[in-house]
């Protein structure tokens, strides 16, 4: 990415929805791995969270680029290969790649890695900008929490009120 202003923006947009990922999967993996039930479930519901994670980055994408002409929002929406791989997260929704969790959180490393080097190569310089990057990685660890709860509410909410036949 460039070094001005907007690719900035754009790098702490990825880094803010997606970077918390690999975290929110490590913690539920090793709750998972003692066999519990809830956790076994949480485990199966990892990529549809992060599919509705890249919903709502889909969603701000398309905020941003509302006030111009239609035609314009493709060249708007794939004008970088981050953003591009950020919406490919979208394919967590399709059962086939969501059957994995792994691939979810192969997806996201990409993102925390960009983190990283934020924190390595950008923030050694600069205080500011590494406290800046420790924000955005907590709203990105609150943001996929509360994604993964949602899902897993919805997932509760349809077995629930499953209409027995």
């Amino acid at each position: 990415m460039n070094n001005d202003l907007v690719s900035y923006i754009e790098r702490i947009e990825l880094i803010a929805f997606f970077a918390g990922y690999p975290l929110i999967y490590s913690l539920v993996i090793f709750f998972a791995g003692e066999h519990r039930p809830f956790a076994n479930r949480l485990k199966t519901l990892l990529p549809f969270g992060y599919a509705l994670t890249a919903t709502l980055f889909l969603g701000i994408v398309l905020k941003d680029n509302y006030p111009g002409p239609l035609k314009n929002i493709p060249a708007q929406l794939f004008n970088s290969y981050w953003r591009i791989w950020g919406i490919l997260a979208l394919l967590f929704w399709i059962p086939a790649f969501g059957k994995n969790p792994v691939f979810s959180l192969l997806h996201s490393l990409v993102f925390f890695f960009l983190l990283l080097y934020d924190l390595f190569m950008i923030s050694s310089f600069d205080n500011d900008l590494l406290k800046n990057d420790m924000k955005i990685y907590t709203v990105s660890l609150l943001l996929n929490s509360v994604t993964l709860a949602i899902i897993l509410l919805v997932d509760a909410g349809r077995k629930r009120f499953r209409i027995r036949t």
